[in-house]
């Protein structure tokens, strides 16, 4: 549904944000100033006591300095109400007063002709719901006694029964006034050569529900065991797509979103079972294996959905096949996991034998998509010779290459070589392809010290530098290239916090490899909003990092407070620089990894050298700019103007030094 320009605006103009966000939140009291619509409370996203949730009532969007969840009113509906964004606002709408834009008149009537239809099968729900207390529904109660279904469950999944009579249902809804077109169209009766007929008929009846709750579709199994159908699903109508829906959608969806896991079964018996021993968030798809549609409604309710598989082998090629529709379509927090039932069972069947506790340690450990791909690959197959081994690095990268996030190949990349070595017997963790390549980390190079692959320092070990050395201008000379970018960056915020909230994303993103940067990084996003940054980030990092900025401040020529503007630009400039290089570490490194796979060819060898004159490019453009606002790596010299300024920048800046001779 398209809205019309202006009427979102209108929306946010009439409702206040502090208003919506107020109904899941308690504000506190010391540091919200409602008169200037700034409001503070703990976060409605995360379990926290301080009051890090921030809204900003004359702007309209709010931010957690925690989590970094952020918004406006519509996307934190959105997500605490776990609804779509249009339903979200059908909601703020109705609480402001707004009438939802009409529709052309075509569209108008055919949603009036959906609403009629979803009025004829809640009848035909009520019908059947009716039926299963008749005397002709004996067999079918006892079937549902048997499967542990108490009436109080029957009456909550609003069960029903068809009996025998192939026109019950026709007759009891057309005494009703219900046309038969309308019965014909909404799946409920079928044409022959005899007339219509009840399509459902000597089955128990499970209503089929969408997101909102309307009655869309009914499935039916079969009592007669030589049935050529057990489950019977309505068939397409302008309500029901069996590919495009879920059973027990909304309730999942509701379940979910108060922190539920997003279970995935096989049939209504399934996520009955599980939503009665507590796992509200189950699903099911509808007769079929799971559709590209049904998995991108899997998404939009939770990241991570689990897919219960029943633990026998058609289980098992149910979960194969959703592999290869995921694969590329796969993004950075979108994922499946899996949990194979043991002994054949399916969720309803291990919840009766061995209780909720034994279906809640399956669920945790369920494994992640590589891992089932990893299985389906080499399960079953010997590889004793170079040529086998082959087949399955061609099986492996032809599958891996469906993905289409280079970030998430990467991943699959790294942890299928990881399952290599440990098939093959060798090395679980080799050398080459799974230590960090870039830089130096705590002062080691792809985990080896002194020579040792161990990464052991043995008794000749160098003493450990003093604070004072770690804090000097020497030192931060020994950072690469990248780390002192990045100490840059840190210094920036520390000397204009207001820049923190404008570009948390971009800091939240940046790699730190050095611990250092990355525990300072953390701690002032943390403390954005301290009246006194310096005092917050001594207390929790300590004193030592605060010196590191101190000499990397007058070192880099960071420009003073008081120029935040031309500070901003500096900052933007900097944190590009940073996503190219590493841009350009990504090209490399997977480059590196197919080659260490036999894989490289002349196209890639050129483009690895293409890639490595890039970098080289952009470090001599580096070291001959003497006025970027941090001196080029290895020691290039400021010339006189530089360094006046940055010895006046800093003689009166105060980093939260304390007794060491330092200016407040």
């Amino acid at each position: 549904m398209s809205l019309p320009p202006g009427f979102l605006e209108e929306l946010r103009n009439r409702l206040p944000l502090a208003r919506v966000v107020g109904r899941k939140v308690v504000w506190d009291g010391r540091k919200s100033n409602q008169a200037k619509g700034d409001f503070w409370a703990p976060c409605p996203f995360h379990q926290e006591k301080s009051a890090s949730f921030h809204v900003d009532d004359r702007k309209g969007f709010y931010y957690c300095f925690g989590c970094h969840e952020k918004g406006d009113a519509i996307s934190f509906v959105t997500k605490t109400e776990n609804v779509s964004f249009i339903e979200a606002v059908e909601i703020l709408a109705r609480e402001a007063g707004l009438q939802m834009p009409a529709q052309d008149p075509r569209a108008a009537e055919k949603v009036s002709r959906n609403t009629r239809l979803a009025e004829v099968m809640e009848l035909a729900v009520q019908h059947y719901r009716l039926q299963l207390g008749t005397r002709a529904a004996e067999e079918a109660r006892a079937y549902l006694a048997r499967r542990g279904l108490s009436e109080a469950a029957q009456k909550r999944w609003e069960i029903g029964f068809a009996s025998d009579d192939r026109h019950g249902l026709s007759k009891a809804l057309k005494a009703k006034g219900v046309s038969p077109d309308l019965l014909l169209e909404a799946g409920l009766t079928g044409e022959g050569q005899g007339g219509t007929y009840d399509r459902f008929w000597g089955r128990i009846i499970f209503p089929i529900r969408d997101a909102r709750g309307r009655a869309i579709g009914l499935g039916g199994r079969s009592l007669d065991p030589n049935a050529r159908a057990k489950y019977l699903n309505s068939p397409q109508t302008p309500l029901f797509d069996k590919g495009r829906s879920l059973f027990n959608h909304g309730p999942a969806r509701e379940a979910v979103g108060k922190g539920a896991a997003l279970i995935v079964a096989e049939g209504y018996m399934d996520v009955i079972a599980l939503a009665e021993a507590g796992f509200g968030g189950a699903v099911a798809p509808l007769g079929t294996a799971i559709t590209e549609e049904q998995l991108g409604l899997l998404w939009r309710i939770s990241d991570e959905p689990i897919l219960a598989l029943d633990g026998d082998a058609a289980g098992v090629r149910a979960a194969l096949r959703v592999i290869d529709l995921a694969l590329p379509r796969l993004e950075a927090g979108k994922g499946l996991r899996f949990a194979l039932l043991p002994g054949g069972q399916d969720p309803d069947e291990l919840i009766k034998a061995k209780g909720a506790a034994a279906m809640q340690a399956v669920l945790d450990s369920a494994q992640p998509m590589v891992r089932l791909l990893w299985q389906r690959e080499t399960e079953g197959k010997v590889f004793d010779s170079p040529e086998r081994k082959a087949a399955l690095d061609k099986s492996l990268r032809a599958a891996i290459a469906a993905i289409k996030d280079p970030s998430i190949r990467h991943h699959y990349g790294e942890e299928i070589k990881h399952l290599r070595y440990e098939l093959w017997g060798q090395r679980s963790r080799p050398e080459r392809p799974f230590e960090p390549r870039d830089g130096w980390q705590g002062g080691q190079r792809n985990g080896r010290r002194d020579g040792r692959r161990d990464g052991s320092w043995g008794r000749n070990a160098p003493a450990q530098p003093t604070p004072s050395a770690r804090a000097s201008a020497l030192a931060l000379g020994s950072l690469s290239p990248d780390d002192q970018l990045r100490e840059a960056v840190l210094a920036m915020l520390v000397a204009t916090p207001s820049l923190i909230a404008p570009f948390a994303h971009e800091i939240e993103g940046m790699d730190c490899p050095d611990r250092v940067q990355a525990r300072m990084r953390d701690a002032i996003l943390r403390h954005a909003e301290a009246e006194d940054l310096p005092a917050a980030l001594r207390q929790e990092v300590g004193e030592e990092p605060l010196e590191r900025l101190v000499a990397a401040a007058h070192i880099l020529a960071v420009r003073p407070p008081g120029e935040a503007e031309a500070t901003r630009l500096d900052l933007a400039e900097v944190l590009a620089k940073l996503a190219a290089r590493r841009a350009h570490s990504e090209v490399l490194r997977e480059g590196e990894d197919d080659i260490a796979a036999d894989s490289a060819d002349e196209w890639l060898t050129r483009r690895l050298g293409q890639a490595a004159a890039e970098v080289d490019v952009t470090r001599r453009k580096e070291t001959e700019d003497t006025r970027e606002v941090f001196l080029a790596p290895n020691g290039v010299a400021l010339d006189k103007e530089e360094k006046d300024r940055a010895d006046r920048t800093f003689s009166g800046i105060d980093f939260g030094r304390r007794g060491r001779g330092g200016r407040a």
